[in-house]
């Protein structure tokens, strides 16, 4: 009687243990990046009344099993549902990042890393990116200083998005231009001011400049013409026209007109030369002129490399259409002005780039994650964090990338959301009730035993 009384509290106090963790994991329904846990029962100790006894082949008789009596229950383990993951919820906040897989986001107080899978992040007020729950930094790794545009993966370290550096891209200047379209001979400015032709370029400072081209007829029958850099303007800080001087030599000795030659046949361009060519120019057509500027004098700007290759001499119907950009067709080398961070994106890799209202963007950093042998070994310590013990493996301080599995990837925009499934919960908690009110019959039917035993001295 007194052992099914103490198995009947055994089951009741393991019963309470299940319906405190089904309560916590009802109660964290709609916990961002939550993981259920679970519980499992186990055999308490055995009483052995009698032991097991071989069989006796001289007298014929059969071997007895041990007689053993239970004392009870108890919590074998409390087993974290990790692998599983939540619902996914939209925000449409760019530092809401769930990911998928079994990795961790990695996050600090300063002191000691811990690891998450909530992944509601906001950028404080130093320009950190950290968690909004507790203000702890997300982890990852910088731009190589030594290779910029690639990441150097060393010891995780706070990522910084919003520093002064990162607020603004660096102006650069435009060392690569081109000019497209149709010089028709029959243009009529062609033979009085000329066809004007302006190219918008930076120097290095991130100032703009236009430089005024005239294109004139010089033998348009043998497809000769003149082109005269005449002017490069820019406004001052009162806003009136200014003029940069000296102006840059175009033909690589000082002079400021070359002559440009077109195939009369054929209306291909052919080619520059600095004399008006009687034949083929000098220099062919994949060979630019360049505005050569002087150093000295105008420290800021760049030599300009300007490609007339694709430009035609076609009949347009006395239209000339020629038009000059700077950069190459491709859109590199244009210089631009000094920017303004205008937005942040998070790739799926984890790297994060600024975007400027420049059209450039620029790589912060890269945010790391943690993968261990065992996750269900972590220990929760509250707020979404978990940390590490001896069983779940140890953290060794750099983390990998999260697509090197080639499984995990982050989802901006979007919280994976708790992984507790009601349903089973309270079909769990129906069970656990159940064997909670059939344990408590137990010691209730033992005390009344025990009470019958008392009555037997009246």
């Amino acid at each position: 009687m007194m052992r099914s009384l103490f198995s009947g509290v055994t089951g009741l106090k393991t019963h309470q243990t299940k319906m405190d963790v089904i309560g916590n994991n009802i109660a964290n329904v709609n916990t961002v990046g939550f993981k259920n846990s679970s519980v499992t029962f186990s055999e308490l100790m055995y009483q052995t009344t009698q032991n097991a006894s071989g069989a006796n082949a001289a007298t014929g008789r059969a071997g007895v099993n041990a007689k053993q009596i239970g004392l009870g229950v108890t919590n074998g383990a409390i087993n974290t549902n990790i692998t599983t993951s939540g619902a996914s919820q939209t925000t449409g906040n760019p530092f809401d990042i769930q990911i998928t897989g079994d990795s961790f986001f990695i996050v600090s107080d300063g002191a000691n890393n811990y690891f998450t899978r909530a992944g509601a992040f906001y950028v404080d007020g130093v320009g950190n990116l950290a968690m909004t729950s507790n203000g702890f930094t997300v982890m990852g790794w910088k731009e190589d200083p030594m290779a910029p545009g690639y990441i150097k993966k060393d010891t995780v370290q706070a990522l910084t998005i919003t520093s002064p550096e990162n607020m603004q891209s660096e102006p650069e200047a435009t060392t690569q231009a081109y000019m497209t379209g149709i010089m028709d001979k029959n243009t009529k400015s062609l033979s009085t001011t000329g066809q004007i032709v302006n190219l918008s370029f930076y120097d290095n400072l991130g100032y703009s400049y236009v430089a005024k081209f005239a294109f004139k007829d010089q033998d348009a029958n043998n497809g000769i013409y003149s082109m005269k850099l005449d002017d490069i303007v820019y406004e001052d800080n009162t806003g009136a026209t200014a003029h940069v001087t000296p102006l840059p030599a175009i033909d690589g000795a000082g002079g400021t007109t070359i002559y440009v030659k077109y195939d009369v046949a054929t209306g291909a361009y052919l080619g520059w030369d600095t004399t008006p060519p009687a034949a083929a120019p000098a220099h062919g057509p994949t060979e630019a002129f360049t505005m050569d500027f002087d150093q000295t004098s105008l420290p800021a700007f760049k030599d300009v490399a300007v490609d007339m290759k694709n430009t035609t001499m076609y009949d347009n119907n006395g239209t000339s259409t020629i038009a000059a950009k700077a950069g190459n067709p491709d859109g590199q080398y244009a210089g631009r002005k000094v920017g303004t961070m205008s937005g942040v994106a998070v790739q799926t890799d984890g790297k994060i780039y600024a975007s400027y209202d420049n059209g450039t963007t620029k790589l912060l950093g890269q945010i790391a994650v943690a993968n261990f042998p065992n996750p269900s070994g972590l220990e929760k310590i509250g707020e979404n964090l978990y940390q590490t013990t001896m069983n779940s493996g140890l953290f060794d301080g750099i983390g990998i990338d999260v697509t090197s599995d080639g499984i995990g990837k982050m989802q901006t925009g979007v919280l994976e959301m708790s992984n507790v499934d009601l349903s089973a919960e309270f079909t769990e908690m129906i069970t656990t009730q159940r064997g909670f009110q059939a344990n408590s019959r137990i010691i209730t039917v033992s005390d009344s035993l025990l009470e019958e035993l008392t009555n037997l001295k009246r």
